[in-house]
């Protein structure tokens, strides 16, 4: 396992990120697996090198950060030995505090998630989404204030636009307030609007990029055909991925299979390693439900594209409207 420093930041991680959404309670989605089901595929993770996690509070309504904080208690003899990321931003409760980037929710929030993970601090506290109704300047000093208790090592942002990126930044700055190292963004072979405003302005600030949904939610691994037809339990009954991806998309998958076959690759390896070469990504979040997910990740990192590999599976995209702001 190759390991990085996340942008510019003194933080190291591994070249894949292991996302802990997957692993909760069936009852939140049927492909989520429970604790137990979970443990073998982390200690693998584990085993290969993986030492950067992330999960969020809202994922299986809190009970992916209680699973996320038993086994990496189990399996790492040290705290310092891996990197743990969580988020704030979606409701976790009814009450009108109880969601959002105020300064109550905020403090409140990392407490919760603190206690649900069973440590004293994260390494990574990031923003799941841009909120509308909050003062940045608001939103950034609560944030300051997590680092400077102690119960935050570094800050990272999720999807949003470029503009807003950049003026939180600046608002943190001019403040002297911590700022975000990592963005958390939607990024794959078929949803690559990022490459216009959102990745230059990490490349030129030195802030690191960890893609999520880097398989497009499966679809770049053939768990879809035209036509909406599903080859998994996830792919069957997944309404945000039916919503972002659509067949026009299966063009960009065309490609990525005729890659694949002339190398004998599993596709999710091929669309995996040209995300790990794209400019400023430092670790794609990686779902793995079956050992075989996350085998394809390990191998991809292994990878190299040669440059007609890379313009082949680069020519079908098609401009998207902005998907994964919300």
């Amino acid at each position: 396992m190759e390991y990085l420093r996340l942008g510019t930041s003194g933080l190291v991680v591994s070249r894949l990120c292991l996302g802990m959404m997957s692993y909760g309670t069936p009852v939140a989605r049927d492909w989520i697996l429970d604790e137990d089901a979970a443990a073998p595929i982390v200690r693998q993770a584990i085993e290969s090198g993986v030492t950067f996690f992330d999960t969020a509070d809202m994922y299986s309504g809190g009970v992916s950060e209680l699973v996320t904080g038993r086994l990496l208690a189990k399996l790492f003899p040290r705290r310092d030995d891996y990197v743990l990321t969580t988020k704030v931003y979606y409701p976790m409760g009814a009450g009108p505090n109880d969601k959002g980037l105020s300064r109550k929710h905020i403090l409140a929030a990392i407490d919760a998630s603190l206690d649900r993970l069973g440590v004293d601090h994260v390494d990574l506290y990031q923003i799941h989404r841009w909120d509308n109704e909050t003062p940045i300047e608001e939103t950034m000093h609560a944030l300051n204030d997590v680092v400077a208790a102690g119960k935050a090592r570094y800050l990272g942002a999720s999807s949003m636009f470029a503009w807003q990126f950049a003026k939180a930044q600046q608002v943190a700055e001019a403040h002297g307030w911590t700022k975000f190292v990592s963005m958390q963004n939607h990024y794959n072979l078929v949803y690559r609007e990022e490459e216009r405003e959102m990745i230059p302005l990490c490349l030129d600030q030195g802030v690191g990029i960890i893609p999520w949904s880097p398989l497009a939610r499966g679809l770049l691994a053939g768990t879809r055909e035209r036509g909406g037809g599903p080859t998994t339990a996830r792919s069957g009954a997944d309404p945000i991925a039916d919503a972002m991806y659509t067949d026009d998309d299966f063009e960009v998958v065309d490609a990525v299979r005729i890659v694949a076959a002339a190398r004998a690759l599993p596709p999710a390896q091929i669309a995996l390693a040209w995300l790990l070469g794209r400019p400023g990504v430092t670790a794609p979040i990686i779902g793995a439900t079956k050992m075989k997910h996350l085998a394809d990740a390990i191998a991809a990192t292994r990878i190299r594209l040669s440059e007609d590999e890379v313009a082949t599976l680069q020519a079908p995209y098609r401009p998207h409207a902005v998907l994964g702001h919300h």
